[in-house]
C-alpha cells in the first residue's frame, strides 16, 4: 500500500451496495461493537463529555480552539440534530442508524450533516489524547508495516489525505476488507457510509486549528500526528 491509494480513496461518492448494507444494520453492528466511547442514546441526544481537560491537549491545541470547537461547533451540531428529528421517525434512533437512514437522501440532508458531524467529532476527540503519538502498539504497527511499508508512510499517507481535502472534511485511517488505508472525506462525510471501519479521524474543518495555526493546516496536522494521536484507539477500533 502506498500514498497513491490516498489520491484514489474519496468517500464522495458512496458505492450503493454498501450503503444497502448499512441500512440493514451489517455495518451499524460492526460500529456500535467495535468503537468505543460513540453514543448510542437515542434523543436528546446529548454533547458526550470531553475525555480530557479543556486544556489538556496544550500547546498544540489550545484551549481556546477547544472551547469554541467543542462547546461551541459541537454542541451546535447536537442542538441542530435534535431540533431536526424531533417528531420524525429519526427520533429515538442512535446516530448511527439516522446516518444510515439518512445517507443519500437529499430531503434528509441536514439530518444526516448534523448527527454525522456529532459523531465524527465525538470519534474525533478519543482520536487524540495527552501526550500521544509515538510508536504504535505493536499489532498496529505490524499492520502498518504490512499495508503501508512503514509507520512514517503510514502518517505521511494521513497528512497527505488532510492536506490534499479541499475545503472543510475529515481525514481517516480506516480498516477496508482487512486492508489499513487514509481516506478523506468532504464535509459531513463518514466512512461509516461506505462499509468500512474507521480508526481515527484528524478534523480538517477550519475551526479545528485556524486560531492556533491559521492557514497552516499541514503544521496543525503534523503536530497531531506526532504528539497527539491516539494509536491505542485505533488498535482497540481494529481489534488486532
Amino acid at each position: 500500500m502506498n500514498t497513491s491509494d490516498t489520491k484514489k480513496m474519496d468517500v464522495t461518492n458512496i458505492d450503493r451496495r454498501c450503503f444497502l448494507a448499512l441500512s440493514a444494520g451489517a455495518v451499524i453492528s460492526l460500529a456500535a461493537g467495535k468503537l468505543p466511547g460513540i453514543a448510542q442514546a437515542a434523543s436528546p441526544h446529548a454533547l458526550p463529555p470531553l475525555p480530557y481537560a479543556d486544556s489538556a491537549l496544550e500547546p498544540v491545541i489550545t484551549s481556546r480552539t477547544i472551547s469554541f470547537h467543542y462547546a461551541k461547533h459541537h454542541m451546535g451540531y447536537v442542538n441542530k440534530l435534535n431540533a431536526l428529528i424531533d417528531g420524525t421517525l429519526f427520533a429515538d434512533m442512535s446516530l448511527e442508524k439516522i446516518i444510515a437512514g439518512t445517507a443519500m437522501q437529499p430531503e434528509n440532508t441536514a439530518i444526516f450533516n448534523n448527527a454525522a458531524q456529532v459523531w465524527n467529532h465525538t470519534f474525533y476527540w478519543k482520536s487524540m489524547k495527552p501526550g500521544g503519538g509515538g510508536e504504535p502498539p505493536a499489532a498496529l504497527k505490524q499492520k502498518m508495516r504490512d499495508d503501508f511499508g512503514s509507520v512514517a508512510a503510514c502518517k505521511k499517507a494521513l497528512l497527505t489525505a488532510a492536506t490534499a481535502q479541499f475545503g472543510s472534511g475529515w481525514a481517516w485511517l480506516v480498516l477496508d476488507g482487512g486492508t489499513l488505508k487514509t481516506v478523506k472525506t468532504p464535509n459531513a462525510g463518514t466512512p461509516l457510509t461506505s462499509g468500512m471501519t474507521p480508526l481515527l479521524t484528524i478534523d480538517v474543518w477550519e475551526h479545528a486549528y485556524y486560531l492556533d495555526y491559521q492557514n497552516r493546516r499541514a503544521d496543525y496536522v503534523t503536530a497531531v500526528l506526532d504528539g497527539l494521536i491516539n494509536w491505542e484507539f485505533a488498535l482497540e477500533n481494529a481489534g488486532l
